[in-house]
């Protein structure tokens, strides 16, 4: 069997992977473009309720994203056909790479004691609605380690991929964006919406090359994974209703993050060329502005927004950098 390279000049710009791939790349951001320290006098003032809701929110989202770029974006590329749609998804798969590191970022910038913060991962790693999560999505995944999988497994894997970009993580997104609705750690959600941004669109692309997969399938086929799917999907979300009572309890907000949850599961739905499964689903405003991926404005000590305009290296001026300045232009610069 021969083996074909890649050739990118065989693609109108308007086909559907050079889109994704220019989108993404016009997106291209890395952790250190931002200053999450900055929030670590807001963070001082919150109380310990708070502090615990909002480590744990960016914990999860740390622990999905592990096993996507680990895990479920690999496995994809492996299987994907379309080459050059398998060039996304490995864009995607060291942008959620990124993601993680830049919720480490954010820990390293508010958490000082060492133990909290080993504390808070152990927590992780023994929190059965955490686990029990990423047990079934990598469950899917695992399934493509098989050379050659079904087109069903290969379905379900996609499907799993999508719950979770684009419906799992969001429990997780929830405080950050309130908080930030409320102007408080502005910084650290500046990073949020950079990976909501990021999110959106790796749950559109998988969700259409999913449904490139189904119309290979039987009816047969058809008829199982029409039915798999929504038991998928109870399942996670009978996870994610007990992870949102254990965390968000403590704050008050548990209907209202079950709304956004529900709002999401629809979202994935809609990703997959589904129907929404959840009626009547309203979502607090403050929480639908904040996922909105248009770029922001934020004030003049804002970071950089979400805007992504890349960013450079930055060094601070001091008094010798003015000397030089005013010695170059014979005259005075103050």
């Amino acid at each position: 069997m021969s083996r074909k390279a890649i050739n990118w000049n065989e693609l109108t710009k308007d086909s559907v992977a050079m889109r994704f791939w220019n989108q993404n790349v016009q997106q291209l951001w890395f952790p250190e473009d931002y200053n999450p320290a900055n929030d670590k006098a807001t963070w001082d003032l919150m109380d310990s309720n708070q502090k615990d809701v909002y480590k744990k929110a960016l914990i999860k989202l740390t622990h999905l994203d592990t096993e996507q770029f680990g895990q479920g974006m690999p496995l994809l590329v492996l299987h994907t056909k379309n080459q050059h749609i398998a060039s996304v998804f490995s864009y995607m798969q060291m942008m959620e790479a990124v993601h993680a590191k830049s919720y480490s970022n954010i820990f390293q910038s508010l958490i000082t004691d060492s133990q909290e913060e080993r504390d808070l991962y152990a927590w992780q790693e023994s929190n059965q609605n955490l686990q029990g999560i990423a047990e079934i999505v990598v469950g899917m995944y695992h399934k493509l380690f098989d050379p050659k999988p079904s087109k069903k497994d290969l379905y379900l894997a996609m499907v799993a991929s999508v719950f979770l970009e684009s419906f799992l993580f969001y429990s997780g997104f929830f405080y950050p964006l309130y908080l930030a609705g409320n102007g408080k750690m502005i910084n650290s959600a500046e990073i949020i919406w950079a990976i909501i941004r990021d999110e959106s669109i790796h749950g559109v692309l998988v969700g259409l090359e999913a449904q490139n997969v189904y119309e290979e399938l039987t009816y047969k086929e058809k008829q199982e994974v029409d039915v798999e799917v929504y038991e998928l999907l109870n399942e996670l979300y009978t996870h994610e209703a007990e992870f949102t009572k254990e965390v968000y309890e403590q704050v008050s907000l548990v209907d209202e993050v079950m709304e956004f949850v529900r709002y999401n599961a629809n979202k994935a739905l809609s990703n997959l060329g589904r129907p929404v499964f959840f009626e009547n689903v309203k979502v607090n405003p403050i929480i639908l502005n904040g996922i909105d991926t248009e770029t922001k404005n934020h004030d003049f000590f804002s970071a950089k927004g979400n805007g992504y305009i890349r960013s450079t290296n930055l060094v601070s001026i001091g008094d010798s950098d003015f000397a030089r300045l005013e010695a170059l232009l014979g005259r005075s610069v103050v």
